[in-house]
């Protein structure tokens, strides 16, 4: 099967950072699904793992870790799908990613693709949905009821990104609560609003009195997407005594001894403990996925891609990887087809 991979991490101007290549035919055992590849997202942590993981001397490291596709196969033991089933989802840190024609994957972290979406429009969705969905409701347990956020207020740093974008749409859509999001440019500011933001606040000036001068001193629930150890102090500054503050992204330093004086809890999300640990509830994802096909199916939700980068090889993944390397990114960036 083709793939793309690469045996050094390299900086993403090397022709050789990225490379097309040749693998066997992987095989669907136990609870695992073999899924041909139809299209594919990328995401910072395909950037990260690429600028930090070598794989061992003589072997290459497939990354990837969005697609959709439909199912050739199914283990001994998977009951959740069947041949021909379109699916979608975001793979484990663990095995081989999605950058490849054919790919294994446990079921109980795969979902059934909504109905009225095309393959690339559904690989902008999975991973970053998982991340919004249990950092919003499983991390800082926001409530769905009517009623339960009326006077409280989301501040999510980041809005325009991947999770952002998906981020904004379950909070205003599934919740009562304010939606604030943060966005620097006129491309970016324009999208979060178009995804629901009820407001709209500039990171690159201070959270605390762009807050203030939209009339909302202080946010119950922040949700750090990127930066967060350049936004920290004005994170502290900006969120409510006994507020929730919950961050995706990797800090190099964050003193959370400030959050003390105002009992704040801290929350980390990664969507991949599940996959990783093979936690009892690791068929959440299964059913979290289903559920937001339906959400999607009824026009609560939409796509995020922001991005088509054309068929998926390694030259056209370098150019994914660069722009999301250059924080400009708007959206998903997403390839089809091989």
């Amino acid at each position: 099967m083709k793939a793309i991979a690469y045996k050094q991490s390299l900086p993403i101007t090397d022709k050789n950072a990225l490379i097309d290549i040749a693998l066997p035919d992987p095989v669907a055992n136990g609870r695992d699904l073999l899924v041909e590849i139809k299209a594919i997202s990328v995401n910072p942590v395909d950037t990260k793992v690429r600028r930090s993981v070598t794989p061992p001397v003589g072997e290459y490291k497939v990354l990837g870790w969005d697609a959709t596709g439909i199912v050739r196969a199914v283990g001994a033991q998977a009951s959740l799908f069947k041949v021909g089933d379109r699916v979608w989802y975001a793979g484990s840190l663990l095995r081989p990613g999605t950058n490849s024609e054919l790919h294994v994957v446990d079921e109980r972290i795969v979902g059934h693709m909504p109905d009225s979406l095309d393959f690339a429009q559904a690989a902008a969705l999975p991973l970053t949905t998982i991340t919004a969905w249990e950092l919003l409701f499983e991390r800082l347990q926001l409530s769905t009821a009517a009623g339960s956020h009326a006077k409280d207020a989301l501040l999510v740093v980041g809005g325009a990104g991947g999770v952002g974008s998906i981020m904004i749409q379950l909070a205003r859509r599934l919740t009562d609560i304010t939606v604030i999001a943060t966005a620097s440019r006129p491309q970016t500011q324009n999208w979060v609003r178009e995804l629901g933001a009820h407001h709209v606040i500039d990171h690159s000036r201070p959270l605390s009195q762009e807050l203030k001068k939209i009339g909302i001193p202080q946010a119950r629930y922040i949700a750090g997407l990127n930066q967060t150890d350049q936004h920290f102090p004005e994170i502290v500054e900006s969120i409510a005594p006994q507020g929730r503050f919950g961050l995706i992204d990797d800090p190099e330093h964050l003193d959370v001894r400030l959050f003390k004086r105002k009992s704040v809890s801290l929350h980390w999300e990664l969507m991949f403990t599940r996959a990783m640990y093979e936690t009892p509830d690791m068929v959440k994802q299964h059913e979290l996925l289903n559920e937001a096909a339906k959400l999607i199916d009824k026009g609560t939700l939409k796509s995020t891609l922001g991005e088509h980068f054309g068929i998926i090889n390694a030259a056209n993944l370098r150019r994914a990887h660069a722009l999301l390397e250059s924080q400009k990114a708007k959206g998903k960036i997403v390839l089809e087809g091989f």
